[in-house]
């Protein structure tokens, strides 16, 4: 059964045509880019939330986002670090809503009356470290932590950090310099 479209006043089936042959294009263009860079989405978001689950979660919502937008992006050879960018932002946005949420669980669940502190043992044994390491980042201002998260703790050239935050080659550099030094401060 053929549909019936009723085209409003003032439109033709030349523009709607020529709208949807657009369309195409941009929905193929869309789709051979993200078949170069798409898993890249997922190692971001892996990356700052160190959870396969939560990656896989970001990495749809990060395509989606740039699927819904693609028309907007002003200079299409930089859709690689647009996903970078988009992915990253949206894993730390989770990561800070699940830091946010296990510390809102657990001020819950302690007693009131305080508990016998840890042994050396036992301190020793846990990831003291690790949640030291946590601790200074979070204290860090955002755009140094930034840059560590992307650069040191990523892997990523400071020439994909720059492209990435959108700021110049000097700035990264600076910025993980002083990172690094408040970093080391703090963890001493």
């Amino acid at each position: 059964m053929q549909e019936l479209v009723l085209n409003p006043p003032g439109r033709t089936m030349e523009g709607d045509a020529a709208k949807q042959a657009e369309r195409i294009s941009v929905r193929e263009e869309f789709e051979l880019r993200l078949g170069e860079c798409g898993p890249l989405a997922f190692r971001v978001a892996q990356g700052v939330l160190r959870n396969a689950a939560d990656a896989e979660d970001v990495a749809q919502e990060t395509l989606l986002r740039a699927y819904r937008k693609f028309h907007e992006l002003r200079r299409p050879a930089r859709f690689r670090s647009w996903i970078v960018r988009i992915s990253f932002r949206l894993a730390l946005d989770r990561w800070r809503a699940r830091k946010r949420r296990e510390i809102r669980e657990t001020t819950w669940s302690q007693p009131i009356s305080g508990a016998a502190l840890p042994s050396t043992e036992e301190v020793v044994c846990s990831n003291e470290f690790q949640a030291r390491l946590e601790r200074a980042l979070d204290e860090l201002p955002e755009k140094l932590r930034l840059v560590v998260i992307l650069a040191a703790i990523h892997g990523h050239t400071l020439e994909e950090v720059s492209c990435s935050l959108g700021i110049p080659m000097g700035t990264v550099k600076s910025r993980l310099f002083f990172a690094r030094k408040q970093l080391a401060e703090k963890l001493r």
